[in-house]
C-alpha cells in the first residue's frame, strides 16, 4: 500500500469518527486563540482551558495584557508549564501587536511575535482565518511516523509530507481529526496496536 493509499483510507476513518472538528481551546477572538495556543505548548488543552477564563477576564486584548505587570500575568497562568517564560512572552507579544496594528492573517508577522512559532501561527491561520495550514505538534508527528506517512525526523518535514498526501482544502480539518484520534485511540505509551482502528493495519513500527 502506497503512502497515498494509506492516507486515503486513514482519511475515510477519521471523517467517519470525527465529522465535526471543534477547536479544543476556548477563545473568543483571534487574539485569545493566539494566547491559548501559545500557552498550550508542553501543557494539555484541558489545563489551558482551566486557566484562560480568569486570564481573559482581565486581559482579552493586547492593550489589557500589556497593562498588567509581568508578575500579575505569571500568577494568572502559574499552573501552566513554563509559566515564567510564557508570561514574559505574553507581555512582549502584546506590545508587538499594539505597535503592529493588532492581529492580522500574515505568516511573517505572526511568526515574528514573542513566543509564537510556526505551529502556533499555523493554528491561528487555519482555525481563525480559514487559511489552509497543517499545524504539526509532537502527537501528529508521532502518528504520521507510526502510520508510515512520514519518515521525517522533525515536525517541519512531517508537515510537508502530510501536505502532500491530503488535499489542501481539508488540511485545517485533518490536523484536528488526527489530534482527536490520537487522544482517544493512540496513547504514546502502552498502546495496543491490534485494537486501534488505524494502527492495527497502518502501523509501520
Amino acid at each position: 500500500m502506497t503512502r497515498f493509499e494509506k492516507a486515503l483510507k486513514i482519511g475515510k476513518i477519521l471523517d467517519k469518527l470525527y465529522p465535526n472538528t471543534p477547536i479544543p481551546l476556548n477563545h473568543s477572538s483571534s487574539y485569545t486563540l493566539l494566547v491559548a495556543v501559545m500557552l498550550s505548548a508542553q501543557t494539555t488543552d484541558k489545563k489551558v482551558n482551566q486557566v484562560t477564563p480568569n486570564l481573559f477576564k482581565v486581559a482579552d486584548t493586547p492593550e489589557k495584557m500589556f497593562s498588567l505587570e509581568h508578575r500579575a500575568i505569571r500568577l494568572l497562568i502559574k499552573e501552566i508549564g513554563l509559566a515564567p517564560t510564557k508570561s514574559k512572552n505574553l507581555k512582549k507579544m502584546a506590545k508587538q501587536l499594539i505597535d503592529g496594528g493588532g492581529m492580522k492573517p500574515d505568516w511573517e508577522y505572526l511568526e515574528s511575535l514573542a513566543g509564537v512559532g510556526h505551529k502556533t501561527a499555523s493554528v491561528v491561520m487555519s482555525q481563525w482565518y480559514g487559511i489552509p495550514a497543517f499545524p504539526v505538534d509532537t502527537h501528529i508527528h508521532r502518528l504520521a511516523s507510526r502510520w508510515g506517512l512520514s519518515k521525517a525526523c522533525n515536525v517541519i518535514m512531517t508537515e510537508l509530507d502530510l501536505k502532500k498526501v491530503w488535499p489542501k482544502k481539508i488540511w485545517n480539518k485533518r490536523h484536528l481529526q488526527i489530534i482527536f484520534f490520537g487522544r482517544e485511540y493512540c496513547p504514546a505509551r502502552n498502546h495496543n496496536l491490534k485494537q486501534c482502528p488505524i494502527c492495527s493495519w497502518a502501523a509501520s513500527k
